[in-house]
This record gives C-alpha cells, sequence and structure tokens, in this order.
C-alpha cells in the first residue's frame, strides 16, 4: 500500500478554479492506479476521476467531466486533480485512492485513501 497525502481544497466562488495535490509515499506509486473521490454530507463516497499507472488513461463521473483534469507525475509521486468551473455541488470532502491494479476506471480499484481536504464552492 501507498501513504497519501491530500492538499488544495478550500474556500472559493462558483466559477472558480482550485487544484489539489496528493502527495504519495512507497517506491511502488507507479504501479498504482489513482483516483479522486468526493464525498459530501450526508451522502456517499463518490467516484470523481482515475488515471491509469502511466497517466495515458484517465476517466471521470459524467457530473464532472469537460471541468476536472487528472494527472499524475510518477517521478515525484504526485497526482493532482486541476478543477475549474467550480460549482456549489461540487462542495465535498475531496479523497486521492490509490490500487495495486491498472484498473482506475473500476471505483473498486482503490484500496489506500488519504485523509481528505475540503472543498467549498459558495453560489
Amino acid at each position: 500500500q501507498v501513504q497519501l497525502v491530500e492538499s488544495g481544497g478550500g474556500l472559493v466562488q462558483a466559477g472558480d478554479s482550485l487544484r489539489l495535490s496528493c502527495a504519495a509515499s512507497g517506491r511502488t506509486f507507479s504501479r498504482h492506479a489513482m483516483g479522486w473521490f468526493r464525498q459530501a454530507p450526508g451522502t456517499e463516497r463518490d467516484f470523481v476521476s482515475g488515471i491509469s499507472w502511466s497517466g495515458r488513461s484517465t476517466y471521470y463521473a459524467d457530473s464532472v467531466k469537460g471541468r476536472f483534469t487528472i494527472s499524475r507525475d510518477n517521478a515525484k509521486n504526485m497526482v493532482y486533480l486541476q478543477m475549474n468551473s467550480l460549482k456549489p455541488e461540487d462542495t465535498a470532502v475531496y479523497y486521492c485512492a490509490a490500487g495495486p491494479s491498472n484498473s482506475p476506471s473500476n471505483p473498486h480499484t482503490f484500496n489506500s485513501w488519504g485523509q481528505g481536504t475540503q472543498v467549498t464552492v459558495s453560489s
């Protein structure tokens, strides 16, 4: 497993942008699919985006397609989520996740989680 630490959350207005970062420890980072999930109060944790080992394949929930972009830097053990055109319904705790198989479109792939970072979008 890898250890994950998210950063970059905050309070923004609708239409603004934020970039979330996730720092991963462990020498096997490049052999982990990476993803982002989010959880709003009173709801379940939902898949937002996933990226393959190489970064060539990316996947997004319909609700964020065209607005969010996931990327990774295997040399730095980092994963990013660029969030543009934020909406109040994007308000949630965002979690970075890792999984040892190369199936980033499958939410069940992920078995390591960060502590989460709060994103709040005001209208």
